[in-house]
Formats: structure tokens, C-alpha cells, sequence
């Protein structure tokens, strides 16, 4: 688990509607503590829509060479403070694109864009394999 999580891989996040019960599976890029795993939504988004009205998600990552695969399950938490979200924002993107790439278009307006949320897992079961 901590070989994978640390790497920059494209992870998918399991929502369910509220409602229906419908499950809704996303690509996301996210970062890891060591304690929790952040994701940065937008309000607009139907994972923000879903995680607000049920926090319960799953979070998959894998890989294929070799195979490894870490799944976290647990209740979200959503953080609204616009620094906060801002700078969680820019760990996450930064993480993908580069430290200096993060500082422009258009992930600093992402970072601080006032829809912007950050969805914190600190997961409650943790599932890890590699074959």
C-alpha cells in the first residue's frame, strides 16, 4: 500500500446515489498522507452532488505491471475553507502536472476556483493486493 500511493496514478472513485442506490464510478487524481486521501470536486460535479447526500465512496488504484491494487472504503468529509481547498488543490495537481506546471493555467484557477471542494478519506477498511 505505501509503494502505490505515493505514485501519481489515475485512481476511480465509487459514489452512490442517495436515492437510488445507483453506483457511479470516476477517474480522479488524489493525494495521500499517509493517514487520509484527498480528492479535489467541484459542486457542479455528480460525485460532489453524491458524496454530499452520501459520504460513503470507495477509492480503487491500480496498476498492471505488476499487478497492485489498493482499495479504501470509508465516510468522506468535505472541506469548504477556499485556503484550505486551494492549497490541498495544488498538492493534488501538482502531483500530476509538476510543481512549476501547477502555478499556471489551468489548474491555479481550478485551485481557487469557488466551486472547488476537497473530498478527505480517511479510510476505514483497506484492501491491498499484488500478484
Amino acid at each position: 500500500m505505501q509503494e502505490l500511493l505515493p505514485e501519481p496514478l489515475l485512481a476511480r472513485l465509487g459514489t452512490a446515489d442517495a436515492a437510488s442506490g445507483q453506483p457511479h464510478v470516476t477517474p480522479i487524481w488524489f493525494a495521500w498522507d499517509e493517514q487520509c486521501l484527498y480528492i479535489s470536486v467541484f459542486i457542479s460535479t455528480r460525485k460532489e452532488k453524491e458524496v454530499s447526500k452520501n459520504p460513503r465512496i470507495s477509492v480503487l488504484i491500480d496498476t498492471n505491471e505488476p499487478t497492485r491494487a489498493v482499495l479504501l472504503e470509508g465516510t468522506a468529509e468535505m472541506i469548504a475553507g477556499a485556503g484550505e481547498v486551494a492549497r490541498i488543490s495544488e498538492w493534488i495537481y501538482a502531483r500530476y502536472v509538476g510543481e512549476g506546471e501547477v502555478k499556471g493555467e489551468p489548474y491555479a484557477g481550478w485551485a481557487s476556483d469557488p466551486e472547488n471542494r476537497i473530498i478527505r478519506l480517511r479510510p476505514e477498511k483497506v484492501f491491498a493486493w499484488k500478484w
